[in-house]
């Protein structure tokens, strides 16, 4: 801790005034101000949480009742999942990019999604959506007897296989 005493600080200080030069932080628990580094620390002691990660009801309430929006993509998903078991392969999968677009949405409209979100903001925006259109967008093309033709997809696929 390099710190210089009143005859270097310059005019106007009093002895009793430390000086610190270069970068300084907060006063450390001597009350005199400390020499920090700009550089980031060698080893990371804690992470910080998500932007939107806290809780998305109070404390108070039941664990599920704190997660809801996960609670209700994983449903949706989960739903789309067993109707894909039974036999409803367009539907099911169709139902789990719409799950996916969803929790795109509750993560761009609300503050507080709890565990739903996992990264920035819009870095869970960007993933959710793009994964639930690609999976929407391929349940509609899925053959036989597609919902949704995309010429220039098509041709990609019989030149590729």
């Amino acid at each position: 801790m390099s710190e210089a005493k009143s005859s270097e600080a310059g005019p106007g200080s009093t002895p009793e005034t430390p000086r610190a030069k270069g970068a300084v932080s907060a006063p450390g628990p001597d009350g005199r101000p400390r020499k920090v580094s700009r550089r980031f620390p060698l080893f990371t002691r804690d992470t910080a949480r998500p932007e939107g990660g806290g809780r998305a009801a109070a404390g108070s309430a039941p664990a599920p009742a704190r997660q809801w929006p996960l609670l209700s993509v994983v449903s949706l998903v989960g739903l789309g999942l067993l109707l894909t078991a039974l036999d409803v392969f367009r539907v099911g999968t169709l139902l789990i990019g719409i799950a996916l677009i969803g929790g795109a949405v509750l993560r761009w409209a609300l503050p507080d999604v709890g565990m739903l979100a996992v990264r920035s903001r819009f870095t869970d925006m960007v993933t959710y959506g793009a994964l639930g259109l690609a999976i929407a967008l391929l349940a509609m093309m899925a053959q036989p007897r597609p919902w949704l033709e995309i010429p220039f997809l098509d041709d990609t696929l019989h030149y590729t296989i």
